[in-house]
């Protein structure tokens, strides 16, 4: 199977739409379905296909509804009954349309892979509905158990708090070492000031 490489240049974006396969241009023909349609059948959209009833939702012709009556996977355009124009010669021609400006309103389920790809669709959908449930009940029962504990701690808080017994101070082994310090510490020596010599009596002279 094709692998369609991801890119972000607008050139080759356009390079692989219009060399994509015919299993990855079907896939670029899926309109929106109609709000009736989505809760039947559990499914956003689907590909169009020649058949089903679809509805103009922008353009020039928005409102027209009609039934699709070709697909042209080469230009990525639908062709619906009744959204024709006159040529200047008077020859009427069908309007393309871009399937992404459609909604589809009817399916065409004459085919029986597209019934099981919609069965498939809607069993999904289910699925994850009921997961959903299991994940909203579950967090109630979080919450509940949170306020709970929130309680007890306001309980908590509202009593005094329990009083530390003080641990007796570990009494510090006397060292001769540390001993010696305390003392130099407690007695610092007296500042040695030089003494100052007597000057020599001088002779009186008489």
């Amino acid at each position: 199977m094709q692998v369609m490489a991801k890119t972000s240049k607008p050139s080759k974006q356009r390079k692989m739409l219009f060399q994509a396969p015919d299993h990855i241009r079907y896939k670029h023909f899926a309109a929106p379905l109609s709000p009736e349609l989505r809760k039947s059948y559990g499914t956003r959209s689907l590909p169009i296909r020649s058949g089903d009833t679809v509805r103009v939702m922008r353009g020039d012709h928005k409102g027209f509804e009609g039934k699709v009556s070709s697909v042209d996977r080469k230009k990525y355009r639908i062709y619906v009954e009744g959204l024709t124009r006159e040529k200047v010669d008077g020859t009427t021609i069908f309007i393309p349309v871009h399937p992404s400006k459609v909604m589809i309103t009817k399916l065409n389920l004459d085919d029986k892979w597209r019934k099981k790809i919609l069965e498939r669709k809607k069993k999904a959908a289910e699925k994850v509905e009921a997961e959903t449930v299991e994940k909203i009940e579950k967090p109630m029962e979080a919450v509940e158990a949170v306020e709970k504990l929130a309680e007890e701690k306001a309980v908590a808080e509202e009593l005094p708090p329990p009083t530390k017994e003080e641990k007796p101070k570990k009494r510090k082994r006397a060292t001769k070492k540390r001993a010696v310090k305390e003392e130099e510490e407690k007695e610092p020596e007296a500042e040695t000031k030089p003494r100052k010599r007597k000057a020599a009596e001088e002779p009186k002279l008489g």
